[in-house]
């Protein structure tokens, strides 16, 4: 079973920018895609971006894609979520994933979130 933990939210005005990570340990990190998620307050869980095992391919939600870049460093079993051009509508608690298997994008270990407050 993997564990994640997530770290760098916070808050920042709208059009600045944030890093988050997500330090993984428990299972060997490059045998499983990864990605983000996000929820805001009233609503559900919603998906940002993945990345597959090796960090070659990586894919984004409509609303964050050209803005957010996601990959990973699996020497350091650690996956990031660079942020830029922040919204207010991207305020959220935001979540780490780990999938199932490397040619799997079933996500089912998420962390515990990290708070993400963009103000206008």
């Amino acid at each position: 079973q993997v564990q994640l933990v997530e770290s760098g939210g916070g808050l920042v005005q709208a059009g600045g920018s944030l890093r988050l990570s997500c330090a993984a340990s428990g299972r060997t990190f490059s045998n499983y895609a990864m990605g983000w998620f996000r929820q805001a307050p009233g609503k559900g869980r919603e998906f940002v971006a993945r990345i597959n095992w090796s960090g070659i391919s990586t894919y984004y939600a409509p609303s964050v894609k050209g803005r957010f870049t996601i990959s990973r460093d699996n020497a350091k079993s650690t996956l990031y979520l660079q942020m830029n051009t922040l919204k207010p509508e991207d305020t959220a608690v935001y979540y780490c994933a780990a999938s199932d298997g490397r040619t799997s994008y079933a996500f089912n270990s998420f962390g515990q979130g990290t708070q993400v407050t963009v103000s206008s």
